[in-house]
């Protein structure tokens, strides 16, 4: 009963249009006063504070940094510039080099609104000169965009790994075949696309030597997620010590490498991040404030029973955990809505025997698909700007590609063993 107050409560606050770090402590103020609890005010900002003091919380606003830096600097461009001399030829081409972009930029920004900025700007001009529609270039990108929330720097992995204490390297090898599978996914759409419109038919191969040089001209960008990643993979620094890496080698290859930023450049950058860091940390303090009411008041508990009489097998739970993340993404970005549900699912998934890591793994996927949802998805939103479409045009576009990500969910969802084969090839 307590949690559909607190359901019901957060969500009139929220349509009210209250900010949502006012909605989430407004909530857990008003639950206690309603419901009379002798809980001492106090302890809510106690709580809050309490909430944004782990010290892997500091890899946030790095990796964010890390997102405007490399978005700002020409590493999106010559990633672009590779992938279209290595996949050029085939049909739908550049849909095809959109999706690569997406994918290895997001290996090294961590950020699915940092990716879909960095790479529309360089691709959407290109496809609209080939003859694509601008609304389908602006669909195919809002989706590929969020294909970073699945690599190995992904914020909502840093911030799953540290509400569910799991191991940020399992998770973020756990994350990249579920990646691959649905950059695959989106690729075999766009070869569709292009064959069925024409727009896009193929062209020739590059030569090994235009490959070479697109590759060596690229190489400094596609070597930091190898160095990042492998030092987490390896055991050689933290996740929280692999954002600072992160920082101090965007910059070398930004200013002293490819030069398309300078010093001058880097404090617009900084308050940038600042400013989106300070709002995700402030959603994270009042979201322990509410998870704080509801571990006290063993919502979690009540929870798992009334599952329990839904979902008598494992396979139900992660339908229902779908269905409901489906339904909250829609109306709260991936980020605030794994900090809400994150606190009252794991303890549920935890009693059907469901691996923790792989749980991860398809919340995060999940939680990516809101980021294109109509009407208000971020991704979706940039996208739309950048190739001047309408959302109901876009939409119409939406739907083939919204359909192979919803299958790749069912597919990680239900088949946890490609969570753990990048794993078991570093193990092996």
């Amino acid at each position: 009963m307590l949690a559909l107050s607190l359901f019901f409560i957060f969500c009139v606050i929220a349509c009210l249009g209250v900010p949502l770090m006012y909605a989430l402590l407004a909530t857990t103020l008003g639950v206690i006063l309603i419901a009379g609890m002798t809980y001492p005010v106090e302890t809510i900002l106690l709580t809050f504070i309490s909430g944004v003091e782990p010290f892997i919380l500091i890899a946030v606003p790095l990796f964010i940094f890390t997102g405007e830096l490399l978005s700002k600097g020409g590493v999106g461009k010559r990633i672009v510039d590779f992938t279209q001399t290595l996949l050029g030829f085939l049909p739908g081409g550049l849909g095809v080099v959109t999706c690569v972009s997406c994918l290895l930029f997001g290996g090294v920004s961590g950020s699915a609104i940092a990716d879909t900025a960095a790479i529309g700007s360089l691709v959407i001009p290109m496809m609209k000169r080939k003859g694509y529609a601008a609304a389908f270039a602006a669909a195919l990108l809002a989706v590929a965009g969020t294909l970073a929330l699945l690599m190995p720097l992904s914020i909502p992995f840093l911030v799953y790994a540290f509400i569910a204490g799991v191991s940020m390297r399992q998770l973020s090898m756990a994350g990249i075949g579920p990646a691959l599978i649905s950059a695959l996914a989106l690729m075999a759409v766009c070869m569709w696309y292009g064959r069925k419109t024409g727009c896009d038919a193929g062209g020739r191969m590059s030569s090994l030597k235009e490959i070479w040089t697109a590759f060596r001209a690229a190489s400094s960008a596609l070597l930091m997620p190898v160095i990042i990643v492998g030092g987490i993979w390896s055991g050689i620094f933290t996740p929280t010590e692999a954002a600072a890496i992160a920082v101090v080698y965007g910059l070398i290859i930004s200013i002293y490498v490819y030069r398309d930023i300078g010093w001058k450049d880097i404090p617009p950058l900084l308050l940038k991040a600042l400013q989106t860091s300070a709002t995700v940390m402030l959603v994270i303090g009042a979201t322990g404030c509410l998870s704080w009411l509801l571990t006290v008041e063993q919502v979690a508990v009540q929870m798992t029973e009334w599952v329990r009489i839904i979902a008598t097998e494992p396979w139900i739970f992660l339908l229902l955990v779908n269905v409901v993340l489906f339904l909250l993404g829609i109306f709260i970005e991936p980020l605030p809505a794994m900090l809400l549900s994150a606190p009252l699912l794991l303890p549920m998934a935890q009693n059907f025997g469901v691996d923790m890591v792989h749980f991860g793994v398809v919340v995060t996927a999940n939680l990516a698909i809101a980021l294109y949802t109509p009407p208000v998805g971020g991704t979706l939103f940039i996208a739309s700007k950048l190739a001047g479409a309408g959302i109901g045009e876009i939409t119409k576009h939406l739907m083939p590609l919204m359909a192979a990500t919803v299958l790749m969910l069912i597919v990680i969802t239900y088949v946890p063993q490609l969570t753990k084969i990048v794993q078991w090839m570093v193990m092996n």
